[in-house]
């Protein structure tokens, strides 16, 4: 059930929703495709998004439940934003999910387990948000800009074009 604004109005859909994301992950540790993550896209009523940990099985370190289930529910809807969705998730995302969510814009997350929970099981993204904060130079992984002669040409580029379409 959804209130006027597009949000769940009650606790029962927030944990309804939640069971399910629950199961999706429990279904792919069981089929061993990935870690123990699901996550869906919610408009109004309707999922229009799925996702589960496939990091392992497809190779891609970017292949978290958020990140399926946002490219997922994106292709479905047809727009690169989840405008007037709410995404359920397994666990609190990660610093890489959390900024694809915020990138996606959906109007709220709610999650099961907290980061907490998933270093207690072996999932310890702390370090990344530690690395985060750090000034650039301080980082564990060389990170440094490299300026060139155009280097921000693209930029000009991006700024003329008339056509755009802004995100």
């Amino acid at each position: 059930m959804e209130s006027s604004n597009g949000m769940p109005s009650d606790q029962q859909t927030i944990i309804k929703y939640l069971e399910t994301v629950a199961r999706l992950a429990e279904e792919n540790v069981l089929a061993g495709k990935g870690g123990p993550f699901g996550a869906i896209v919610v408009k109004g009523d309707m999922v229009v998004g799925r996702g589960f940990n496939q990091v392992t099985s497809l190779n891609d370190p970017t292949a978290h439940a958020e990140v399926q289930a946002i490219r997922d529910a994106c292709k479905n809807l047809g727009s690169f934003q989840l405008d007037d969705c709410v995404v359920y998730t397994s666990c609190e995302p990660c610093p890489m999910c959390l900024g694809a969510l915020y990138w996606a814009r959906p109007k709220a997350i709610y999650y099961a387990s907290t980061r907490k929970d998933a270093a207690d099981a072996g999932f310890d993204d702390d370090f990344i948000y530690r690395e985060i904060v750090l000034p650039v130079e301080q980082r564990s992984i060389l990170t440094q800009a490299v300026k060139f002669d155009g280097h921000l040409r693209v930029f000009e580029l991006w700024k003329q074009k008339q056509d755009r379409i802004e995100y």
